[in-house]
Order: C-alpha cells, then sequence, then structure tokens
C-alpha cells in the first residue's frame, strides 16, 4: 500500500513539475506586438521574431488608433512603434500606450534621424529607439535590452545624452529644428510631407486654430518669413531625412 502510495506521490510530483516548466516555458516567451504603415516590414519582422525561441509576434496594425484597441486585447509585453503611420502619429500613440499600460515596454523603429527624435521618444515613454537602417540582428537585441528593463540606444546616441548631462546649463542647439518642441516637430514634419493644416488638424486630434498657431511659432523659432519659405523648408528636411 505504501508503495502505490508513494508511486502516487511521485507521478503527482512529476505531474506537477511538467506543467510548470511548460508554464514556464509560456511565460518566457516575450510577447511583442508591432505598429507599422509598411506590411512588408511587418512581415518581415514578424518572421525574424518568431524564429527566436524566446518571443513571439501577438499581433500588428498599420494604425495607431486601432493599436491601442488591438494592443488592449493582445496584452504583450513591448510594443514596436514606428513614428510614421496612417492617419495617426507613432509619436502620440507612445503616450497614449503608456497611458494605457504604464509597464508596457515600447520600442521605436523607424526611419528617422535618432538624434532629433531618439531623446523625445524616450521622454514620451518609449524604452529604446532604433533606425530601420540598423542590421537585423541589431533589432532582436533592442526587443530583448528592452524586454529586460533597459534602455536601448545606438552608441553615438547614448554618448550625446552623456555629453548633454553635463552642459544642462549651457545652451547648446546643434540644429535649429531642437528648438522646436514634439508637438511642432510632428506637425513640421506633416508639412514637409504635403499634409494640409486640415488634415494635421484631424491626424493629431487638434483644431485648425491650434495647428495654425503652431505653424506661426515654428516660423519664429526657424526665423521664416512666410507660410511658402515653411514649407519648401520643411519638404527639404523630409527628402534629406528620408535620404538617410
Amino acid at each position: 500500500m505504501r508503495l502505490i502510495a508513494g508511486k502516487k506521490r511521485r507521478d503527482a510530483r512529476q505531474g506537477a513539475d511538467m506543467m510548470n516548466r511548460e508554464l514556464g516555458a509560456r511565460k518566457a516567451k516575450g510577447r511583442v506586438f508591432l505598429v507599422d504603415d509598411h506590411p512588408i516590414v511587418r512581415h518581415g519582422l514578424t518572421q525574424l521574431i518568431n524564429r527566436e525561441p524566446d518571443l513571439m509576434v501577438c499581433g500588428e496594425s498599420e494604425d495607431g488608433s486601432k493599436a491601442l484597441t488591438a494592443v488592449e486585447a493582445a496584452k504583450p509585453d513591448l510594443v514596436v512603434v514606428d513614428l510614421t503611420l496612417k492617419r495617426s502619429s507613432g509619436f502620440s500613440l507612445i503616450k497614449d500606450l503608456c497611458a494605457l499600460d504604464p509597464k508596457l515596454f515600447i520600442l521605436v523603429l523607424t526611419i528617422h534621424e535618432e538624434s532629433l527624435y531618439a531623446e523625445r521618444c524616450l521622454r514620451a515613454g518609449a524604452k529604446g529607439y532604433l533606425m530601420k537602417e540598423e542590421a537585423m540582428e541589431n533589432v532582436l537585441i533592442a526587443i530583448r535590452r528592452v524586454l529586460a528593463g533597459q534602455i536601448y540606444l545606438s552608441d553615438a546616441m547614448q554618448s550625446k545624452l552623456f555629453r548633454a548631462t553635463g552642459k544642462r546649463n549651457e545652451t547648446v542647439i546643434a540644429s535649429p529644428l531642437e528648438r522646436l518642441s514634439d508637438r511642432e516637430l510632428e506637425i513640421f514634419r506633416l508639412l514637409g510631407q504635403g499634409v494640409g493644416t486640415s488634415q494635421i488638424a484631424k491626424l493629431l486630434h487638434l483644431s485648425v486654430s491650434t495647428v495654425e498657431s503652431h505653424r506661426a511659432r515654428i516660423k519664429d523659432k526657424l526665423d521664416v518669413r512666410n507660410a511658402m519659405e515653411l514649407i519648401q523648408h520643411a519638404v527639404k528636411w523630409v527628402e534629406t531625412e528620408s535620404l538617410g
């Protein structure tokens, strides 16, 4: 009788151990949600991530407003966000995701210049910033580092932030665009992409008059004389940025 009871206990322990191992394996897989307006980018990232034993893609979206609802349902550990999205702003999405779940990890993966956007994205709540021109293996390194609770930036950007820490009392502006607020920079980029004031207002959920006020402040800060010169300046900057 004792032998039978002992065997049952051993079997029960082994069964519990196996279940715990299976649960542990499932828990260990980092759940990643993708937000990018290019299907080919989402497809490539999904293939890359799903090949890894410790990672999986649990959902994707091309649109910021739809992403919020989808993220809430999918419950990812980390969201990979592009700054340029259909019918919305990736920068605004970062803030909305942080409001939705302050513990959610966010990694920005974009074509936009790190030196201008990375610090702004970190302030908004992202934990990492990676440019799309980086090698694919760096995407996996960035994802794992952010999931581990660390900040991911390029070495050059880390050095820049480190130097800036010691110069807080100095006015050092590498580019006139650094004078712009986060919202002004968003609007300036959209102007350069050919988006009109009314559409910008709709995309950013602002009134037309608010967008016009931002445009006026951008003109002052960049020292441009009129609306036409502002548009030309914005278009030229967007074209230069897209060429890397």
